[in-house]
C-alpha cells in the first residue's frame, strides 16, 4: 500500500467494504426499544474514522473525528423542572388580594382618614340626647277596640230622634216564640208568612213580636207588611219617620233596633250596664234564632206604634 502526495493514510480494502456495508443498512419501520445495554453497545460498534494528519509542512495538529452524543436528562435537570414549574404556577393563580398593599387579607386599611376626608361633624342637641326612649315599636287594636269603633260608626250614621206616639209593652219572657220557625225560607223557594214578609227574615219575626205585644197572635193581623213597614229592613228608619212614629237612641224595651246594614231586631231588656238585649232572626244568614247583648249606642230604636 503506498502513501498519496500528502501523506495521508489510505484506507484499506476491507476498511471501505466496512464503511460501505455500514451505509446500506437502514432502519426498520418500527424501530425497537433499545435498553441501556444495547445503547452501550452500538456505540462500541461505531466505526471511528482514523485522524487526519495535516501536512507536516503546516504543523497542524491532527483531528479526530467523533461520533455526536446524544444529551441525556440528568438528576439535576429534573430536580430543578420540579422546583420550577410549581413555581410559575403558583404565581399566575395567586388571588388579587394577595397583592394588596399592607400584607394583602381582608385587615381594615387604614389608609381612610375623616380628618383628612375632611369629614363633616355633626351635633346632637343637649335636648335630643336627653330624650326617653320607648321600647314600644307598634301598638296592637283588639277585636274588642275594632268593634267598638265600628258600632260608633253606624250610631253616627244613624237618622236623628222623632217624636210620635207609642206604647211601651210589657216585658216578655226571652225565648224563640216565632210560630213559622220550620217553614222553608225565600232563599230554598219559600214563600210569605201572614205577616207577607218572607218566612224567617228578620222582619217577619219583628213583625210577629209588634204584633204578639199588641195582644194578636192570629188573623186578622194589626200589623203587616201592608202597613207597618216595607220588605226591606234598611228603609224602616225612613219609613217610621214618615208615618209620624217615634224613634229615638235611648232603647226601651219593645222597641225595634234598627242597623244600618239592612238588619232589625227586637229589644227584649235594656240593661243598667249600658248594653241592651235583642232577639233576631237571620242575623247571620242562617234564618235561625239568636239572642245577643249589644251596646246601647250601636242601633237607632223605633218605638212600638199605637
Amino acid at each position: 500500500m503506498h502513501g498519496d502526495e500528502n501523506g495521508v493514510h489510505e484506507l484499506t480494502r476491507s476498511e471501505r467494504r466496512e464503511a460501505d456495508r455500514g451505509r446500506s443498512r437502514r432502519p426498520s419501520s418500527k424501530p425497537k426499544r433499545r435498553t441501556r445495554s444495547d445503547r452501550a453497545d452500538a456505540a462500541a460498534s461505531v466505526p471511528v474514522a482514523p485522524a487526519r494528519r495535516a501536512p507536516s509542512g503546516d504543523g497542524a495538529r491532527a483531528v479526530v473525528t467523533a461520533p455526536h452524543r446524544t444529551r441525556r436528562n440528568g438528576p439535576a435537570r429534573v430536580f430543578a423542572t420540579v422546583l420550577v414549574v410549581p413555581a410559575i404556577v403558583g404565581t399566575v393563580a395567586l388571588p388579587a388580594y394577595a397583592l394588596m398593599p399592607g400584607g394583602g387579607g381582608f385587615e381594615a386599611s387604614g389608609v381612610f382618614s375623616l380628618s383628612v376626608a375632611e369629614a363633616q361633624d355633626v351635633d346632637v342637641s343637649a335636648l335630643a340626647s336627653g330624650a326617653p326612649l320607648s321600647s314600644d315599636a307598634f301598638a296592637v287594636t283588639t277585636k274588642e277596640e275594632i268593634d267598638r269603633a265600628a258600632e260608633e260608626a253606624e250610631a253616627a250614621s244613624l237618622p236623628g230622634s222623632s217624636d210620635g206616639a207609642y206604647y211601651i209593652p210589657a216585658q216578655q219572657a226571652e225565648g224563640d216564640d216565632y210560630p213559622w220557625w220550620n217553614e222553608t225560607p225565600d232563599d230554598y223557594g219559600g214563600g210569605l208568612s201572614p205577616l207577607r214578609y218572607y218566612f224567617r227574615e228578620c222582619v217577619d219575626f219583628v213583625a210577629w213580636r209588634l204584633n204578639r205585644d199588641a195582644g194578636v197572635t192570629s188573623a186578622p193581623w194589626k200589623w203587616d207588611w201592608s202597613n207597618l213597614a216595607s220588605g226591606s229592613a234598611y228603609s224602616w228608619a225612613d219609613e217610621w219617620v214618615a208615618r209620624g212614629r217615634a224613634t229615638s237612641d235611648t232603647p226601651i224595651v219593645g222597641s225595634v233596633a234598627w242597623f244600618p246594614y239592612n238588619h232589625v231586631a227586637y229589644v227584649q231588656a235594656v240593661n243598667a250596664d249600658g248594653t241592651v238585649t235583642i232577639e233576631e232572626y237571620n242575623q247571620n244568614s242562617d234564618h235561625s234564632y239568636h239572642v245577643r247583648t249589644i251596646p246601647a249606642g250601636s242601633a237607632l230604636y223605633l218605638y212600638p206604634p199605637v
